[in-house]
């Protein structure tokens, strides 16, 4: 996408839940870069975001089950 890289790169990946809106996701990775170029001053174009969503059934917080089923 040419997007200009540094030593500095970051990825992040995020486990969530498919329950946001496309426009969610934008406000989202539009605040964690705004958050990381505040602090600790990353540049925008060194800020690589990737979402991994996952169904309801797929998550389990203890005990063997499936608190979202």
């Amino acid at each position: 996408l040419d997007i200009p890289r540094s030593d500095d790169f970051v990825v992040l990946q995020l486990t969530v839940s498919n329950t946001r809106t496309s426009e969610k996701k934008q406000a989202l990775y539009r605040d964690i870069v705004r958050r990381l170029a505040d602090d600790p001053g990353l540049r925008p174009e060194d800020v690589f975001i990737n979402l991994v969503e996952v169904g309801k059934e797929n998550w389990s917080f203890g005990n063997g089950v499936a608190q979202y089923v």
